[in-house]
């Protein structure tokens, strides 16, 4: 799922103190010869509120057990996310379908200046003085998914100091 982003790092969900959010539960309609045959899907977050963060959808025939499947498939999902202090490395933009995201690095006492599925992704990575702007689609799924993609292309400054081959002190100073 995340094999597009090179500095990606995978985690395993075991040791960790993991929460899950719910970002929302739809109910959906399959019509068939015999009527409507009701279920739910939900999409959920998991994180440890430390850099370690996953999503994951799940679909049942009642809300309890679609819940379950989701939190089982975001912690399959699970990556690290890197995080400087209690926000982030710099501004970055992610977009998935039709959502586009924007998250912004803030100073400290900022809070989380987001809203719906971004500021539930955003509060599960640990993350707590950050602007963002979502444009564009509000659909929840599409939204989590572009809050990942602008998250998974967020890179430490130590990584890119050793993919370009130089000193930390260099990146800055020039």
């Amino acid at each position: 799922m995340y094999r597009k982003y090179k500095s990606a790092e995978l985690v395993k969900p075991g040791g960790l103190d993991l929460k899950d959010r719910l970002v929302g539960v739809q109910r959906v309609t399959k019509v068939t010869k015999g009527g409507r045959a009701f279920g739910f899907s939900a999409i959920v977050v998991v994180g440890d509120e430390a850099g370690v963060v996953g999503q994951g959808l799940g679909k049942s025939k009642d809300v309890a057990s679609a819940i379950a499947k989701a939190v089982e498939d975001a912690k399959k999902n699970l990556v690290r996310i890197p995080l400087k202090g209690k926000s982030l490395p710099h501004e970055q933009k992610g977009k998935y379908g039709g959502a586009r995201v924007n998250i912004i690095p803030a100073a400290q006492g900022t809070g989380v200046i987001a809203g719906g599925a971004v500021r539930t992704v955003l509060e599960a990575v640990g993350v707590h003085d950050v602007l963002s702007k979502s444009q564009g689609s509000s659909n929840p799924h599409n939204v989590v998914k572009a809050t990942f993609d602008a998250l998974l292309q967020l890179r430490d400054a130590s990584v890119i100091a050793r993919d370009r081959g130089i000193s930390l002190d260099k990146v800055f100073n020039g």
